[in-house]
């Protein structure tokens, strides 16, 4: 049973939202996950407005039908539903998010060949040249150290600033390109 608050439930499971969305509902589904997240996949019919931006684009909401929120595992857009509780009180969550709906056998669009966001990308690539300077460092020259500095002044400067020069570059690349239709 789905938690309630003022008798509102937080979450609903995928099979309930694909029955909505089946019956032809009135639904705004929302997905709050990072734009590179997005396009990895997604819910057909959903709109991304990343969680960062929301509150500065409410007006971006579609009026008068139920709003879904949506992530990856469901943490993101519980977080979200917090964020609007004044501003859209009867807000949902997807229980288990889209990694629960496409485990559940529902269709997920992908517009990238990758199906790790660019913020993992951007992680794995970091951790990778963090892991080579410590390797070189002890086995070749303590001056491999100096190398793990790079991806330290890259996430801090994307953590103070919000650009990611990693994710940048990684956003050029081939397997992270748009798929032309066909």
């Amino acid at each position: 049973m789905n938690a309630t608050v003022l008798d509102q439930p937080l979450t609903i499971e995928p099979a309930d939202l694909a029955r909505k969305i089946q019956e032809g509902e009135n639904l705004v589904l929302i997905d709050v996950r990072t734009t590179g997240e997005f396009r990895s996949g997604h819910i057909p019919r959903s709109i991304n407005i990343p969680m960062d931006e929301i509150e500065a684009r409410l007006d971006d909401v579609p009026e008068g039908g139920q709003v879904v929120l949506v992530c990856h595992s469901g943490n993101r857009a519980a977080m979200t539903r917090e964020i609007l509780s004044g501003a859209i009180p009867d807000a949902v969550c997807l229980a288990g998010g889209v990694t629960n709906w496409a485990d559940t056998n529902h269709e997920v669009i992908r517009s990238t060949r990758t199906r790790l966001s660019l913020p993992s990308q951007a992680m794995i690539g970091a951790s990778a040249i963090i892991l080579l300077s410590v390797a070189l460092g002890t086995f070749v020259s303590p001056n491999w150290f100096y190398l793990a500095l790079l991806p330290g002044f890259g996430l801090l400067t994307a953590g103070t600033t919000g650009f990611c020069l990693m994710g940048t570059i990684l956003g050029t690349m081939p397997w992270n390109k748009t798929r032309a239709k066909a």
